[in-house]
């Protein structure tokens, strides 16, 4: 019996050092591998901006400007700081207009509001598998702090307030489809978001659950409440839904180190009781490129990184907005090529509408996106970086967050590579080539490429490839019919390097 007893003790206590590797500690936290083979090799996921705010915007003007902070800035009647006068935000004379004074229809009457009658998470998830996302999910808690799950550590959730739990939804059809599933969380800075709330003034004390405590305009200290209410929801997520991923908006880099180190040593801890790869992603100085993966919102290095990253953007606004404009197809196709050829992964938001159905324009564009990768996903689905990222005249100037703002339209000239082993390399042209491609990079005279091209193909296509290279690079003639509407891969198979052995008779080694 003792022997029986000590043999369970040493085995729980080995389980327990197994799921416990990972101290509250950067030392010890960055000894993971932050980027997995999966993140690595699935180069396109979608997440969600959807939940009360987005019944906010339902009958706005389209032709205003409104911020996508509606819980802050519908408080803002420019008269909040003493002394300063300013105008009313859009929001804030919607907000009025929509449902009355914000004193008595705060942002708890929006919550009220949600009205989720058309989600559909079979419909989302086959969407999202169609557009060729291979890791998705829901935004789980943005800056408002409404849990879009059936939470146990909020009441202002999903279920309470709409009689659905989508985290639990999406997870089920995501995953019955090969799918990853991810949640991002916005909620370090509900701390700021909800300050104007309480200068504006009518915050009910029974409602600080919501709004945070009382604090002042520009206060970027939270209090234990704050700390201890932001941990317990984003721990309860972690047990309960088990996400693969998880991604943190900015402002996280402003909350205690202590904070930050004891997620990361518990999800990571979860993903070793769970026996699987986990990945964190991150803004800003939140955690260092040891121990999460960097993201940059709207924008990406202008140059390839060692590290894995991520860019997150959107085709339009966040969230729903009426007559919302959106890019192309072919503007986000091109926005793709050039982060995986640099080492990086998307991550792209659709905006539902306020009812849950996903708008048309976000269907076609998630279509066309599909279409698009299931002829040339081979040159992007568990690729890795080539020996440089690209050529052609069309560059970003700069490379950090927000550089979307800046409008790139690339042309045939513009060539973007990646790589699936050191003899197979793919050449992307990022529009259709007209007579033929010069790919400069490739030149005889230039010692890029030191191997011997054995075959080209174009992915998608049947038609044989003519080319020669030369001092001037390598010439691809244009085939007749181009397999997609957009860019166009050229699978590149190689001899690949070899190296002389000694080999020979004895005597060959005596000189």
């Amino acid at each position: 019996m003792l022997l029986f007893i000590s043999l369970n003790i040493c085995i729980i206590s080995n389980a327990q050092k197994k799921h416990d590797a990972y101290q509250e500690t950067w030392e010890s936290v960055n000894k993971v591998n932050p980027a997995p083979d999966w993140f690595q090799d699935a180069k396109f996921g979608i997440y969600t901006h959807w939940g009360p705010i987005s019944e906010a915007f339902d009958d706005a003007d389209p032709n205003m400007n409104y911020r996508g902070w509606h819980g802050m800035k519908m408080y803002d009647n420019g008269k909040l700081e003493k002394g300063i006068k300013n105008k009313p935000t859009t929001n804030y004379i919607h907000h009025k207009k929509k449902y009355g004074n914000p004193k008595k229809f705060g942002y708890k009457h929006v919550i009220e509001q949600f009205n989720p009658t058309a989600f559909n998470a079979s419909e989302w998830a086959e969407l999202f598998k169609i557009s060729g996302a291979k890791f998705a999910g829901p935004v789980a808690m943005h800056h408002d702090n409404f849990a879009m799950w059936d939470s146990k550590a909020t009441r202002w959730n999903s279920m309470n307030y709409g009689g659905i739990d989508p985290s639990a939804k999406l997870k089920k059809e995501l995953e019955a489809r090969g799918m990853k599933f991810m949640a991002s969380f916005h909620h370090a800075f509900t701390w700021q978001y909800f300050a104007p709330a309480h200068a504006y003034g009518g915050v009910s004390k029974k409602d600080y659950d919501l709004y945070t405590n009382p604090h002042e305009l520009h206060s970027d200290t939270p209090d234990d409440q704050f700390y201890n209410d932001w941990w317990a929801k984003l721990k309860e997520y972690i047990d309960v839904y088990q996400p693969d991923l998880i991604w943190f908006d900015w402002w996280l880099e402003n909350m205690t180190e202590e904070s930050r180190l004891k997620f990361l040593a518990y999800y990571y801890n979860k993903g070793l009781e769970w026996n699987k790869d986990v990945a964190v992603c991150y803004k800003e100085s939140t955690f260092n490129e040891a121990s999460a993966i960097k993201d940059y919102e709207r924008g990406r290095p202008n140059q390839p990184k060692e590290n894995v990253w991520l860019t997150d953007t959107s085709p339009g606004t966040w969230f729903y907005r009426p007559n919302a404009k959106f890019k192309t197809p072919n503007e986000l196709i091109d926005i793709l090529i050039d982060i995986v050829a640099k080492n990086g992964n998307m991550l792209l938001n659709v905006p539902p509408n306020p009812d849950g159905s996903i708008p048309k324009e976000m269907v076609n564009l998630l279509t066309e996106m599909g279409q698009w990768l299931a002829i040339n996903g081979d040159a992007i689905y568990e690729t890795r970086p080539w020996t440089i990222f690209g050529e052609g005249p069309t560059r970003l100037p700069e490379g950090g967050h927000k550089i979307e703002k800046i409008k790139i339209v690339y042309n045939n000239a513009d060539i973007r590579f990646t790589k699936k082993s050191d003899k197979e390399f793919y050449a992307i042209v990022m529009a259709t080539p007209i007579n033929e491609t010069v790919i400069k990079s490739l030149s005889t005279d230039i010692g890029v490429l030191n191997s011997k091209i054995m075959n080209i193909q174009l992915l998608g296509s049947d038609q044989k490839v003519y080319w020669e290279r030369n001092e001037k690079g390598l010439i691809i003639k244009a085939p007749k019919v181009m397999p997609s509407k957009y860019a166009h891969a050229y699978k590149i198979t190689l001899q690949g390097y070899t190296e002389n052995d000694i080999g020979g008779a004895v005597t060959a080694h005596l000189d």
